[in-house]
């Protein structure tokens, strides 16, 4: 054979060797790319039942969108072929990141899933505290057994969910006060714990429903002065005067918390709080309606203008993200905080957007 032939046949095979290696080489990355939108105000499409339910308080006709915005993310056995990786990096609408930025070293698909559906009901929680804080309608909080250690003093005396009234004898207001008192006693001792059994339990505990479990304590495994455990983390929740149930389902995480709070205002509102426009955005809330960051804000941006968007509430720490990629039509609009979303909206129903706070 001609040595420029052996020449040029051994550089298609080395090419075509590179191709197939990069093909099935592996690269330690995560894949994002937009996700499902929903509107607070409106129904789940797979279910027909609203995405927010109140029962027990008047609620109002609402109009328009205010849509929580998602990120699907690959799971965390899955590695992207370094061809797919260098896909994803040219392309707008996905988003290529360090598999440790997503999923803490050796986290599995199970373990990311756990933790996303507690972020999820952690944020539904403050949602609708904050919601309610914001209308100034009162919320309760009581103590109760958050989890019982396996094989602990308590397995089986007391359960996660109850409601804990007293600690031999004396009211339990604060969550702290629980191991204040079981430390009064030596390892070995028996406490007294009066508690509303978790199916009974509610904001105003009825005496009726009260029992006593008496739990003897063990020694604490942690080093330093010997002390008194019974094996339970208490925790303290909040107690809502009226029922608020938020029903989607396979969604996890904690960034819905500022949508879902203003589709509980909205309901609970005379005032049709969007007037009509589409609003979207992202954002996690604390108790006291403080707007915190979130991931993937690019890929939500894209996500909430493909179903129509015309708003976009951006967490004031996501700004300098958000406006690099914010697609044609979209306004973006800063929000720190509850009240700051409730005054946009007012800007926003009045066709005012030189009212409404920038991320420029």
């Amino acid at each position: 054979m001609p040595r420029r032939s052996a020449t040029m046949l051994a550089a298609t095979l080395l090419l075509i060797g590179l191709l197939c290696a990069s093909v099935l080489f592996k690269v330690p990355f995560t894949e994002m790319s937009p996700g499902p939108t929903y509107n607070t105000l409106g129904v789940q499409e797979k279910t027909g039942t609203p995405v927010i339910t109140i029962t027990g308080h008047e609620t109002y006709p609402t109009s328009g969108h205010l849509n929580m915005t998602t990120v699907q993310v690959t799971g965390a056995n899955y590695q992207p072929s370094l061809v797919s990786a260098i896909v994803g990096w040219v392309r707008d609408d996905v988003l290529v990141v360090p598999h440790d930025n997503v999923y803490p070293q050796g986290q599995t698909d199970q373990e990311a899933q756990q933790e996303n559906a507690e972020q999820f009901a952690s944020s539904e929680d403050s949602a609708k505290t904050a919601a309610l804080k914001q209308l100034d309608i009162p919320v309760g909080t009581e103590v109760v057994v958050a989890a019982v250690a396996a094989g602990g003093p308590s397995e089986g005396r007391l359960h996660a969910g109850d409601q804990i009234v007293a600690v031999d004898g004396v009211a339990i207001g604060d969550r702290l006060q629980v191991a204040e008192q079981v430390t009064k006693h030596k390892p070995g001792e028996s406490v007294v714990f009066t508690v509303v059994p978790q199916a009974k339990s509610s904001a105003t505990p009825d005496p009726a429903n009260e029992v006593q479990v008496s739990v003897v304590t063990a020694k604490s495994d942690d080093d330093g002065p010997e002390r008194a455990v019974v094996g339970i983390t208490p925790s303290v929740d909040h107690v809502y005067p009226f029922k608020i149930d938020i029903g989607l389902q396979d969604v996890g995480g904690p960034s819905a918390g500022l949508m879902f709070a203003l589709g509980i205002v909205d309901k609970l509102t005379p005032t049709d709080l969007t007037g009509g426009k589409f609003v979207a955005g992202t954002g996690t809330i604390d108790d006291d309606g403080a707007v915190g960051p979130i991931g993937g804000i690019q890929m939500k941006l894209i996500a909430a203008r493909d179903k129509g968007a015309e708003y976009f509430f951006t967490p004031a720490d996501n700004c300098a993200e958000a406006v690099k990629g914010t697609p044609s039509g979209l306004t973006l609009v800063k929000v720190e905080n509850l009240d700051g979303a409730m005054k946009a909206l007012d800007g926003i129903r009045s066709g005012d957007k030189a009212a409404l706070p920038s991320c420029k």
